[in-house]
């Protein structure tokens, strides 16, 4: 791996590492949402925390974040066509680690949903949009969010199996380690949809500037 690839991929955590949930709320609202609600820097309690706005504008920025760093590889040229897709996940990987354990916010970010569903929609959209329609649909039925996160990423790599007629065994077993990671990083959320008190998506007007 060559020097300049290093360089990129570095690139790619610093991006993944900006905390866009912790300063949007520190900046409008003089608050860190990690001391609020499920403690994550993302999308999903901003919303609940600061409402509808706040939590829409970071999911834009987190999912903008995690676009640019999949499609370093393919704008600078780092690799030829034929390894494009094996690059593209390198990146996205670092990106949705940077957002995880930000070096601009102590280390503590969020789940990484809107980094990695950017990374997939950058390798294929068609991925992402499959996905992302089960996304909804789950959450409409369920009004759980981490039910519809849960349920739509471990449909990636079926979804990938599909499309590619199933031989594209790199970007399955990646879309099939995104599945797990996501089930793993909502832990506390399937202990509380067990126990029966897991919060319900609901919109809000909360946090209102």
């Amino acid at each position: 791996m060559s020097v300049t690839v290093i360089f990129f991929l570095v690139s790619a955590y610093l991006l993944g590492s900006i905390p866009n949930a912790v300063w949007y709320g520190r900046i409008f609202f003089g608050i860190d949402v990690r001391e609020h609600g499920s403690g994550n820097a993302g999308a999903t309690n901003m919303l609940r925390t600061f409402g509808n706005k706040a939590g829409f504008v970071v999911f834009f920025l987190d999912f903008l974040k995690g676009f640019i760093a999949t499609k370093l590889p393919d704008w600078f040229s780092l690799c030829d066509k034929i390894d494009l897709i094996n690059y593209q996940m390198m990146f996205a990987v670092c990106a949705v680690i940077g957002h995880m354990l930000p070096v601009f916010a102590q280390f503590k970010g969020g789940k990484g949903i809107a980094v990695l569903f950017a990374g997939v929609f950058a390798m294929d959209y068609r991925v992402a949009l499959i996905c992302i329609s089960f996304f909804i649909l789950f959450v409409a039925v369920t009004k759980f969010i981490s039910v519809g996160s849960m349920i739509g990423s471990c449909i990636s790599p079926f979804v990938v199996g599909f499309l590619y007629n199933w031989r594209e065994y790199g970007f399955m077993a990646f879309c099939a380690a995104i599945g797990v990671m996501v089930v793993h990083t909502h832990r506390k959320n399937i202990r509380r949809l067990i126990a029966g008190n897991e919060n319900k998506f609901t919109f809000s007007k909360k946090g209102s500037q």
